[in-house]
């Protein structure tokens, strides 16, 4: 019988792994991006927080067999992916919109995405199709059928939701940093033109990626 819940070999070569899933520029970091430019840090870190919840709502499928259902269920699973890409589509057609009605002076938290920063974050990754490629193709062989599966996913979990809070909200706050300049009002329209195109790029990773 194994003393430890997971095998320390594997964990290790999987925080390694997710480290570099973590900081790249998939369709969640680009979305913090956008969403902590436009509407400052409070967002950037409400949107983070959603995202990670959606992760565990994944990471509680993955013990209910979420590989079974996206083999019995592979169109549900576009079609969801495809619905969120086109939630995230209409937040950058809204923010681009935006940039050329008449506004007042404003400051970072006041400009609207469109919906609660919770509610976008879970939204992008409860629909990510990165998310069900991870849960389905990267996290098994780490998984060791030796030990309990439920105390696995707990210690995964804890990895991924590490690594993925800590890329999101660097780069929900990078995007901040840059919202600073919104009183200039035309960088303020260049800057909402810029959103607007991080969300549609972040809409177009969703819908496209295999």
């Amino acid at each position: 019988m194994n003393a430890l819940p997971i095998d320390l070999g594997r964990y290790l070569t999987f925080m390694g792994v997710m480290g570099v899933m973590a900081i790249a520029p998939g369709p969640a970091n680009v979305f913090s991006l956008a969403i902590g430019a436009q509407r400052g840090r409070r967002a950037a870190i409400l949107a983070m927080l959603g995202m990670n919840s959606a992760t565990l709502v994944w990471f509680a499928l993955a013990g209910l067999g979420l590989g079974a259902l996206v083999l019995a269920f592979p169109l549900v699973f576009k079609w969801v992916a495809y619905a969120g890409a086109a939630y995230v589509a209409w937040l950058g057609v809204t923010a681009i919109r935006g940039a050329f009605q008449a506004h007042g002076k404003i400051h970072p938290g006041t400009v609207k995405i469109g919906a609660s920063a919770f509610r976008a974050g879970f939204a992008v990754q409860i629909s990510n199709p990165k998310v069900v490629l991870f849960f389905t193709a990267v996290l098994p062989p780490f998984l060791d059928p030796h030990r309990p599966l439920p105390a696995q996913l707990v210690n995964y979990a804890a990895a991924t939701l590490l690594f993925d809070g800590l890329a999101m909200t660097s780069y929900g706050l990078g995007g901040a940093a840059l919202a600073r300049r919104l009183e200039d009002p035309g960088f303020r329209r260049i800057f909402q033109i810029g959103v607007g195109l991080l969300l549609l790029t972040a809409a177009a990773l969703m819908a496209f990626r295999e």
